[in-house]
């Protein structure tokens, strides 16, 4: 596992992750802002970023949450501020309901840690046997257009666009892109439902958590529905709704964005 670590060597850390078919680069303009007072750490999920990208790998949600924890425990950490996006929502938070006395602030955006009936047509597609692997992993169809979609306030820069898909430049390197978009459980006897289920049942854990929800209102994938259940999961969470910007919130927001996060975790 590639991984930041960016700040004062203390044993408590904000601990970035990310979603598909995003990396640590994600992280790339927040991290500095917030290391120059705090430990930061941002891996790349095996199979993706500049990870390792092993072709027998479980690549499941329950791998995912144990990547988390190994990565915790290898650098001693005791004390966890989570910021999570996208796939990082429920393996971040499917790591914090595991350990919630380990847990600090959190910081969610545009993600879910619970089971909808909603999968937009374009991922419900990249999921189609045999074609859907194609199109990710042979064409690179879902992170080359997700560079596209997930911005709507602007338009990434070309060296933006360049960083996010740096890793992901041959069929081999795509695997845990399509891996990720398999392992959306919709079915009952998927495998990795249980896990889902069981990361939905815990959240309360996390009520006492002070919580920031910094959300873009124009996300392709996870819209106001999703943003309207964490808000029942969690009403005393702050809510920074910024309707302008797409999934990469971030991106899309910029520096406001960036300043609303930095000031929550350092409250």
């Amino acid at each position: 596992m590639s991984f930041i670590d960016e700040g004062p060597r203390t044993d408590e850390a904000v601990l970035f992750l990310h979603g598909n078919p995003t990396w640590s680069f994600l992280y790339r303009d927040l991290i500095p802002e917030i290391a120059t007072a705090r430990r930061c750490v941002a891996p790349d999920f095996i199979g993706m970023g500049l990870s390792s990208k092993p072709a027998g790998y479980g690549y499941r949600l329950e791998d995912r949450i144990g990547e988390v924890d190994s990565l915790v425990k290898s650098l001693g950490l005791r004390r966890i501020h989570l910021v999570v996006h996208d796939w990082g929502g429920v393996i971040g938070l499917g790591w914090a309901v595991r350990h919630p006395e380990l847990v600090g602030r959190i910081v969610i955006m545009n993600t879910a840690a619970f089971l909808t009936e909603r999968v937009p047509s374009r991922i419900a597609f990249c999921r189609t046997p045999i074609l859907g692997e194609f199109i990710v992993r042979g064409l690179n169809g879902f992170a080359v257009p997700a560079t596209r979609m997930a911005m709507k306030a602007r338009k990434l820069a070309p060296d933006e666009r360049k960083g996010y898909l740096f890793p992901y430049d041959s069929w081999a390197s795509r695997i845990a892109v399509h891996r990720f978009v398999m392992d959306i459980p919709m079915r009952k006897n998927h495998p990795s439902r249980a896990t889902l289920d069981a990361v939905a049942a815990r959240l309360s854990v996390l009520d006492p958590n002070p919580k920031l929800i910094l959300w873009g209102g124009r996300d392709f994938c996870f819209d106001d529905v999703f943003l309207a259940r964490w808000k029942k999961e969690f009403p005393q969470a702050e809510v920074d709704y910024r309707p302008e910007a797409g999934h990469y919130v971030l991106d899309d927001a910029g520096p406001t964005a960036r300043r609303r996060i930095r000031d929550f975790l350092n409250h």
